[in-house]
C-alpha cells in the first residue's frame, strides 16, 4: 500500500536545496546583488535582514526597503524587469534561498499553497508602497519617522514588539523618510523624552508612540520640526 503523499509545505519548499534552488550565506555587509546586474533569479531570506537600495545618475543613494525573515526580493524577474534596479546587501548574518526565474514560476503553477504564499506577500507589499506613498505626500517628517519606528519593531504583530537594532542607524532612517540626520536626531530625542521610546543604542518602541500616531496628539505636529 502506498503512503500518503505528505501535503506541500511552501517554507519547507524554501528551505531546501533542489532543481533551480540554492541555499546560501552571506556575512554581514555583504552585496547580494547590485545595481545594474542582470536579473535572472529572485530570494527569500530564511533568517537575517537585508538592505535594499538605489542610486540614481547623480549619485545620491537612498534606502528603499529593509527586509527581514520571510520576505521575498528581487521578484522583479518574473514581470521583464532584465536588470537590478537597486543593490541588495545583508544587514548581518543572513541565510538566504535564490530560485531562478524559471523554478519560481513552475512552482507557482504547480504549487497552489506556493501560489497563495507568494501572492499575499504581493498584495502586502504593494498596500506598503501606497501607504508609504501617502505617508511622503501628507504627513510631516516627524509622524514618519514615528510610523516608520512602529513599522521596523513590528508593531501590532503577535508577541511583543521587537527592538530595532542599531544597524538601522540616523542615517538610514533619514533616508528612509526622506529628512536630514539631524531632523532624525532631534526627532529620537523628543520621542525618548515624551517616553514614546527607549533608546540606548538599540530603540524600543513603547505603546505610547503608536497612540501618538493613531490618536493624533500634539506632540507630533508640523511646528516641532527643526529648521533645515
Amino acid at each position: 500500500m502506498k503512503s500518503a503523499k505528505r501535503p506541500f509545505d511552501p517554507k519547507t519548499f524554501l528551505a531546501k536545496v533542489g532543481t533551480g534552488k540554492t541555499i546560501l550565506k552571506y556575512r554581514k555587509g555583504r552585496i547580494i546583488y547590485a545595481q545594474g546586474e542582470e536579473a535572472d533569479k529572485l530570494f527569500y531570506i530564511q533568517s537575517g535582514k537585508v538592505k535594499v537600495t538605489v542610486v540614481s545618475e547623480q549619485g545620491k543613494e537612498a534606502v528603499v526597503g529593509l527586509l527581514e525573515t520571510g520576505q521575498f526580493f528581487g521578484e522583479g524577474c518574473l514581470h521583464g524587469q532584465e536588470f537590478r534596479v537597486g543593490t541588495a546587501k545583508a544587514m548581518e548574518e543572513c541565510l538566504v534561498t535564490s530560485i531562478t526565474r524559471k523554478a519560481m514560476l513552475a512552482a507557482l503553477r504547480r504549487e497552489s499553497r506556493f501560489a497563495e504564499l507568494f501572492m499575499t506577500y504581493l498584495v502586502t507589499r504593494s498596500n506598503r508602497i501606497e501607504e508609504d506613498l501617502i505617508d511622503q505626500l501628507f504627513n510631516s517628517s516627524e509622524k514618519r519617522l514615528a510610523r516608520l519606528l512602529l513599522l521596523l519593531a513590528n508593531f501590532g504583530r503577535d508577541g511583543k514588539p521587537t527592538p530595532i537594532d542599531a544597524s538601522i542607524n540616523q542615517a538610514t532612517l533619514a533616508e528612509m523618510i526622506g529628512t536630514t540626520r539631524s531632523r532624525v536626531s532631534y526627532f529620537l530625542n523628543k520621542f525618548r523624552k515624551l517616553g514614546l521610546i527607549s533608546y540606548n543604542g538599540n530603540i524600543e518602541v513603547h505603546r505610547s508612540l503608536l497612540n501618538a500616531v493613531l490618536y493624533e496628539k500634539p506632540q507630533l505636529e508640523r511646528a516641532d520640526e527643526p529648521s533645515p
